[in-house]
């Protein structure tokens, strides 16, 4: 079991090759052809036969078996002007989540499973997928084909800026990992006049300001205390000039919950609030959930073995579960969400985070920030982990 950690640091330099590459040709959403193309090459280098899945995806196979576990690495960046001071940075957008990080150390672990396809007792399917930033991949894949004959899957997700030694694994816990997240844009129409002579006119600013305000009432009035939920509006905008009524105003935000029945009264109350507030002003609005994904949930028995796998392959003293992390024993679950959860709605899922940065060594920035980085020597072990959870079952 060992041997698959001595494979993957045999190949630290590869990975972080890899990784570099990618990070500085880093591409968004579904648009994604060097990502694609990279990844196609090398593994064809490797003797797979990579198939193009849904938009931008790639799904490959190695071994035999009846039983199929799938891994998965997004492969697309965010739309961030990266401000590192490293030789690799990218020009436009930036690697500010570790998807290059996710991607090198999966094409490190198709490697290794190749190299003994021949030992194999099952087969793993390996997803490349892209669009995961805009909550869009996973579903794409999915109606494409990506889960035919896959049993159960697995993803990783490093971590930076935390206390934790770098190559710290945290297990998800049995239960709701990741909020539904659903991202919703209201259109603000009203009509525009001299500022002199408001009264002639429709204050779309005026209707966004108060659109906004009851807004954040939902979660304070509206929501039970134990459901907890998040609604940001991150994006406000309306008008040219300071003395004209503006006709058009624009709100962009998300709403998070960790409830599906939760999720559907705030996205029924976002519209009915927004509605409102522009009809008692005398303008409309227009209400558009433009994308989200549901709950991720780790199952409990995944859960668990890949806990029990990972501990004796890495050690204890590497190896934690969500609850373990948290100081009041409940699970500890940030509100970030993930469309990998659409996998888990279909098949047994689990998710595992690896530390890849601590603050006291200068890894000070989390993830979406334009000077987040990340550190290179949890490559390897990033690498032998997805191996690990694709081969779990059996000893090589």
């Amino acid at each position: 079991m060992k041997n698959l950690l001595e494979q993957a640091n045999a190949l630290k330099d590869e990975l972080i090759s890899h990784r570099r590459h990618i990070h500085q040709n880093a591409e968004t959403g579904f648009d994604t052809p060097k990502t694609k193309k990279y990844i196609t090459e090398c593994l064809e280098k490797m003797g797979y036969e990579p198939k193009e899945c849904g938009r931008a995806g790639i799904k490959a196979e190695v071994g035999k078996g009846e039983k199929a576990i799938l891994l998965r690495a997004d492969t697309d960046a965010l739309p961030i002007k990266e401000e590192t001071s490293l030789p690799y940075a990218a020009s436009e957008n930036m690697h500010a989540c570790g998807h290059d990080m996710h991607t090198a150390m999966l094409l490190g672990a198709a490697k290794i499973l190749k190299e003994n396809e021949k030992a194999l007792k099952n087969r793993v399917v390996l997803m490349f997928q892209p669009a995961e930033e805009i909550l869009a991949g996973a579903l794409d894949m999915i109606e494409n084909g990506v889960l035919d004959g896959v049993d159960e899957a697995v993803m990783l997700h490093v971590i930076t800026a935390m206390d934790m030694p770098t190559g710290t694994v945290i297990i998800g816990s049995p239960g709701a990992g990741a909020p539904a997240c659903d991202h919703f844009t209201i259109e603000i129409q009203g009509k525009a006049c001299h500022g002199s002579a408001p009264w002639n006119g429709v204050d779309s600013l005026l209707i966004a300001s108060q659109t906004l305000n009851a807004l954040q009432v939902l979660q304070s009035r509206e929501v039970d205390i134990r459901k907890e939920t998040v609604l940001t509006i991150g994006y406000m905008q309306g008008g040219q000039n300071g003395n004209t009524l503006a006709d058009k105003a624009v709100l962009k935000g998300t709403a998070r919950s960790f409830d599906e029945k939760t999720r559907e009264y705030l996205k029924s109350r976002i519209t009915e609030i927004a509605c409102a507030a522009a009809e008692t002003y005398k303008g409309s609005a227009k209400v558009t959930f433009t994308c989200g994904a549901p709950v991720f949930v780790n199952e409990k028995e995944l859960s668990g073995r890949a806990f029990e796998s990972l501990k004796e392959f890495l050690g204890e003293e590497f190896v934690f579960t969500t609850s373990m992390i948290s100081p009041d024993g409940r699970v500890a679950r940030g509100g970030g969400s993930e469309d990998f959860a659409y996998v888990s709605q279909k098949i047994p899922t689990v998710m595992i985070s690896i530390t890849a940065g601590e603050k006291e060594k200068g890894y000070i920035y989390p993830q979406h920030h334009p000077k987040a980085e990340f550190d290179e020597d949890v490559l390897p072990i990033g690498a032998a982990v997805y191996a690990q959870m694709g081969t779990m079952n059996y000893e090589l």
